[in-house]
């Protein structure tokens, strides 16, 4: 890695500096799953589809695709539907509920390789921006410890209210890199999500990091990484 080349890191947030992830396909699950119960003849939400139709995207977006992958309809109704109605936008809201509950029970601790490398690159001077689908990116970077290393985020809250494309376009990482003040080819894009690799991709950014957390290395390559890792560790000294 000749790091010197770029002067930005664009991070994406849950899978890469967090294990938040994780906590999003457990809401995922149990919301999903919860909602499949009462339709007959629906096989059970699994973890395949959360990386086939869910992983990376904002999250109305994700609750569209994977209905759609159901030959399920539901009526589109509002963002501010309540939790409990059967909408694309109370469903999701009842999954924003799930995530929220989880993390104020269990708190939030970053991948030590993560922190590693953030120390690391600090010290060769990059600038650094968390780019999110989330709309809690902001209270996880602040439950983790990590608020003041990112000057910059630019999460689904955002997006949504400056009516920024969200992932696999690469608009919201252009804003990023923008707000930073750097050209596209000099920003590196770390994500560990199909559609945040595409949308890397697509936009002609200097370099392109895939952390493998599941989606598969071969598919993260497939979408345009140029580089995957298991754990961002494998950068430090590299």
């Amino acid at each position: 890695m000749k790091w010197s080349r770029y002067a930005a890191i664009l991070f994406d947030l849950d899978g890469v500096i967090t294990p938040t992830a994780e906590v999003h396909m457990r809401a995922w699950s149990e919301t999903f799953n919860s909602f499949l119960t009462g339709r007959p003849g629906q096989p059970p939400y699994t973890d395949d589809d959360y990386f086939a139709h869910v992983d990376g995207k904002p999250r109305f977006d994700g609750v569209r695709d994977f209905l759609a992958s159901r030959g399920i309809r539901l009526p589109e109704g509002t963002h501010d539907d309540p939790p409990e109605q059967d909408t694309v936008g109370g469903l999701g809201n009842r999954k924003n509920q799930m995530f929220n509950r989880i993390i104020t029970r269990e708190g939030i601790a970053a991948y030590p390789g993560s922190v590693r490398l953030l120390r690391r690159l600090a010290e060769e001077g990059m600038k650094f921006a968390v780019v999110s689908s989330s709309r809690n990116a902001k209270a996880v970077l602040h439950a983790a410890g990590l608020e003041d290393w990112f000057p910059v985020v630019v999460d689904g809250a955002l997006a949504a209210r400056e009516h920024i494309a969200g992932k696999p376009a690469p608009d919201t990482f252009q804003h990023a890199a923008a707000l930073l003040g750097e050209p596209d080819a000099r920003c590196v894009v770390v994500e560990d999500a199909i559609s945040g690799v595409q949308a890397g991709a697509a936009g002609g950014f200097g370099l392109v990091i895939g952390v493998d957390r599941g989606a598969g290395g071969a598919e993260l390559r497939a979408a345009g990484a140029d580089i995957v890792v298991k754990d961002l560790a494998e950068l430090v000294d590299a």
